[in-house]
């Protein structure tokens, strides 16, 4: 990275100006770094939602969202749904680069040795109401992780640091599973460490004791797929999110719950169950038309979930993937699931749609994903935990990279004050 070059900005109203260093990264626009600016001006930057502003430097995940690329450490994203594995993906995002093959072997052993959930468990789990939001018992169970492994986390220690992160990408399935299981009244299937990572996961998910589980390669597969997909997207809500609470240096645990809490929004990582309510309530292909008008109609209070991306403008990559995928789950399971054909039939539309297409209303990953989760046997409210299984792999990567920088500061964002200026107390008898 360079940072030779400088903008000179200039305030008319104090007549001040400031040289602001420009900083350039390995691919991609360069940033403005402003943190002179307030010192030199008086003036600090209003940046609503952090659109315009990058929190961190980081080397794990590359997004251009006008030309459609995503790219895991220079990886694009479609070499990777190819050719890799969830697991092994993994690997990459915490390490930097693909592992050879006894370095997969040794990372397969050490996740795999890590799924296991302390016995106790169980008995906070049990004190979540039958019918409670998986999502609120992950955020629970996760965040009480820090209750287990508090003592002896030396933060200062990368092979400690490592170790939280392993503990989390092992257990975060276990512990999904264990949530699901539990909302239905099953019985908790301990994790067979014999099987690969998403074998693993769907047989505490799905098998009972009373008959083995006939576990379908394509359902494997699809979900490896999506865990591929899924596995990280830069600094999103729930990565800030972890990041920020990182920045402070809370427990590991805490941050990755924290992240959970986040991804829980609708407009985050509940976008695909979104879908799937959309695609009930527009209910058949025939009135697909019908509700394309309506999402054109700013006063209907209908939109069309799934499509466009905050940071894609042009077509989402890994809608593309998951497109494929999920016409070869259907066709393998012989599912005849009219959502989809709503699903095709609405993409179709608004791709030939005028008010669409120049907004780039594309569909992105939400679109597909929850159609695939919906074929797999994974319950509605299920989907957002899936996400998060993912994501983990993201989180704590970029939670070890914060953690191993040395001029590391506590995020602290400021703030447009729009209250009542300065006011004397008046007692109570008086007002």
């Amino acid at each position: 990275m360079s940072e030779a070059q400088n903008v000179l900005l200039s305030d008319p109203a104090s007549g001040k100006s400031v040289e602001l260093p420009l900083i350039h990264g390995s691919v991609g626009p360069a940033c403005i770094d402003i943190a002179a600016l307030p010192k030199a001006t008086g003036h600090f930057t209003y940046d609503q939602g952090f659109i315009a502003t990058a929190s961190c430097k980081s080397a794990i995940t590359y997004i251009d969202g006008d030309a459609g690329v995503l790219m895991y450490r220079g990886y694009p994203i479609e070499q990777l749904a190819q050719h890799s594995n969830f697991l092994e993906v993994a690997y990459l995002l915490m390490n930097g680069e693909l592992p050879n093959a006894a370095q997969f072997a040794a990372f397969d052993h050490e996740v795999a040795h890590h799924t296991m959930m302390h016995e106790a468990f169980r008995t906070f789990l049990f004190g979540f109401r039958h019918d409670a939001h998986p999502m609120a018992m992950l955020t629970g169970m996760i965040g009480s992780l820090a209750a287990f492994y508090h003592h002896g986390l030396d933060l200062e220690d990368p092979d400690m640091r490592r170790l939280a992160a392993i503990r989390l990408i092992a257990k975060v399935p276990t512990i999904a599973a264990a949530c699901y299981r539990y909302s239905i009244g099953w019985p908790l299937r301990y994790p067979r460490n014999n099987l690969e990572y998403v074998d693993r996961f769907l047989h505490m998910m799905f098998e009972v004791p009373s008959e083995p589980l006939q576990l379908n390669p394509v359902v494997a597969k699809a979900l490896d797929l999506l865990f591929i997909l899924h596995a990280d997207h830069e600094q999103n809500a729930s990565t800030s999110t972890v990041r920020l609470v990182g920045s402070t240096g809370a427990n590991p645990y805490a941050c990755v719950a924290a992240g959970v809490a986040a991804l829980w929004g609708p407009a985050h990582g509940g976008a695909n169950e979104a879908v799937l309510r959309m695609l009930a309530e527009i209910g058949r292909p025939q009135d697909v038309g019908k509700a394309v008008e309506r999402a054109k109609d700013k006063n209907s209070g209908f939109r069309l979930m799934g499509f466009g991306h905050r940071v894609y403008k042009n077509f989402d990559p890994r809608a593309t993937i998951i497109r494929q995928m999920t016409h070869k789950v259907l066709a393998e399971l012989g599912v005849n699931d009219p959502m989809l054909e709503v699903a095709l039939k609405l993409e179709e539309a608004a791709l030939k749609d005028e008010y669409f297409v120049s907004r780039k209303l594309y569909p992105n990953v939400d679109f597909y994903s929850g159609i695939i989760y919906k074929a797999l046997g994974i319950p509605t409210e299920m989907f957002t935990v899936m996400f998060a299984i993912a994501r983990t792999v993201g989180w704590v990567s970029h939670w070890l990279e914060q953690s191993a920088e040395h001029d590391s500061k506590i995020g602290r964002p400021r703030q447009v004050y729009v209250g009542a200026t300065k006011r004397d107390f008046t007692p109570i008898a008086s007002r």
